[in-house]
């Protein structure tokens, strides 16, 4: 914890949202830049920060949410605000919770994500919802559910603007890739400290710089596919477009940049793409061993004709995949198609 009267950016993480913390677990693997050398002042440029994290905190209790209460009210800027899970419509029901983070002094009664939502995003910086859960609803949010569960910007809108007039900023992946969490944090922190111009991002929330490029761009096998080489069993180098990898359409990194320390990445090592940073995920690839759509037109007429007809294939099927389901909303009805089984 910082000692001196510098100013301080708090870094404040609820993982109250439906999820299964795996991107806090995974962010502990960060190491360009770690936590640590964020956390510790080791990069020059940066302002202090002091992480209120529940997965690595030494405080607890009263004194953990002290620092909660403190942003509601006001006393605590800047702070930067990270929410890890989908945020389940609690409007949707007459009792009970699906989520929470502390208890409510005055009823006893836990808080849920989208009350915490309501309280701080107002105040906060910059809101990062980090994993797929957070950015887009992820699991959870897929047809039938019966939480009525959606991505952070779903429920404060797509056009919602911080204190700092940025957007959300989504950080998707299931769960998120170490560095690319470790190094969004980083750029804000930058931002924060007046060495950093706006973060640049897409059309949906995602950092350009990271998200630009699609996994087949990067892949260790992207060779075999332009050559007409397609695995048919698990174990084979060439191009698992065949297994059911969706890597030329989806926007992701981890093939170039690795997994942690630069080893890894989906198909480097052998497993498919089911396409976990892209908004439509996972309604919109399933069943996920399945050729992917196109793929097989795509994949036949590869060593024949080369250019604008692969790539405008491609185009239609990632302009597809880069939406979100409709059912993911505000609002008191559920529209997920959930039917109840004890009617």
């Amino acid at each position: 914890m910082p000692t001196t009267n510098e100013p301080v950016v708090h870094v404040l993480w609820i993982n109250a949202g439906l999820s299964c913390d795996g991107d806090s677990v995974s962010l502990t693997a960060a190491t360009l830049p770690s936590v640590e050398d964020i956390a510790l002042g080791a990069i020059p440029g940066l302002p202090k920060v002091q992480f209120h994290w529940p997965l690595v905190d030494y405080q607890v209790g009263d004194d953990f949410m002290h620092w909660f209460w403190q942003a509601e009210a006001g006393k605590l800027e800047p702070f930067v605000l990270v929410v890890e899970g989908s945020v389940a419509n609690e409007k949707i029901k007459s009792e009970g919770y699906w989520t929470g983070f502390g208890n409510d002094p005055q009823t006893g009664q836990p808080i849920t994500l989208m009350e915490w939502l309501d309280k701080l995003t107002p105040k906060a910086w910059a809101v990062v919802a980090a994993g797929t859960c957070a950015t887009y609803g992820g699991i959870h949010a897929m047809q039938g559910n019966p939480t009525g569960a959606m991505g952070v910007p779903d429920y404060l809108g797509w056009k919602w603007r911080s204190k700092a007039g940025l957007p959300v900023v989504c950080v998707p992946g299931c769960p998120v890739q170490p560095d690319n969490m470790s190094e969004t944090l980083l750029y804000l922190l930058h931002q924060a400290a007046g060495v950093a111009p706006m973060i640049p991002l897409d059309d949906k929330l995602r950092p350009q710089w990271l998200f630009g490029r699609t996994v087949h761009d990067g892949c260790d096998r992207g060779g075999y596919y332009e050559e007409g080489k397609f695995a048919r069993e698990y174990g084979s180098p060439e191009c698992l477009v065949k297994m059911g990898c969706w890597g030329p359409v989806v926007q992701c990194n981890v093939t170039k940049r690795g997994w942690m320390d630069g080893v890894g990445g989906c198909p480097n090592v052998g497993g498919i793409c089911i396409a976990c940073t892209m908004p439509g995920f996972p309604d919109r690839f399933m069943p996920f061993m399945d050729e992917p759509p196109g793929s097989k037109l795509s994949t036949e007429i590869t060593g024949h004709f080369y250019g604008p007809l692969i790539k405008s294939l491609r185009g239609i099927t990632n302009n597809t995949a880069d939406k979100e389901p409709r059912w993911r909303h505000k609002g008191t009805r559920l529209t997920t198609g959930y039917e109840p089984a004890w009617r």
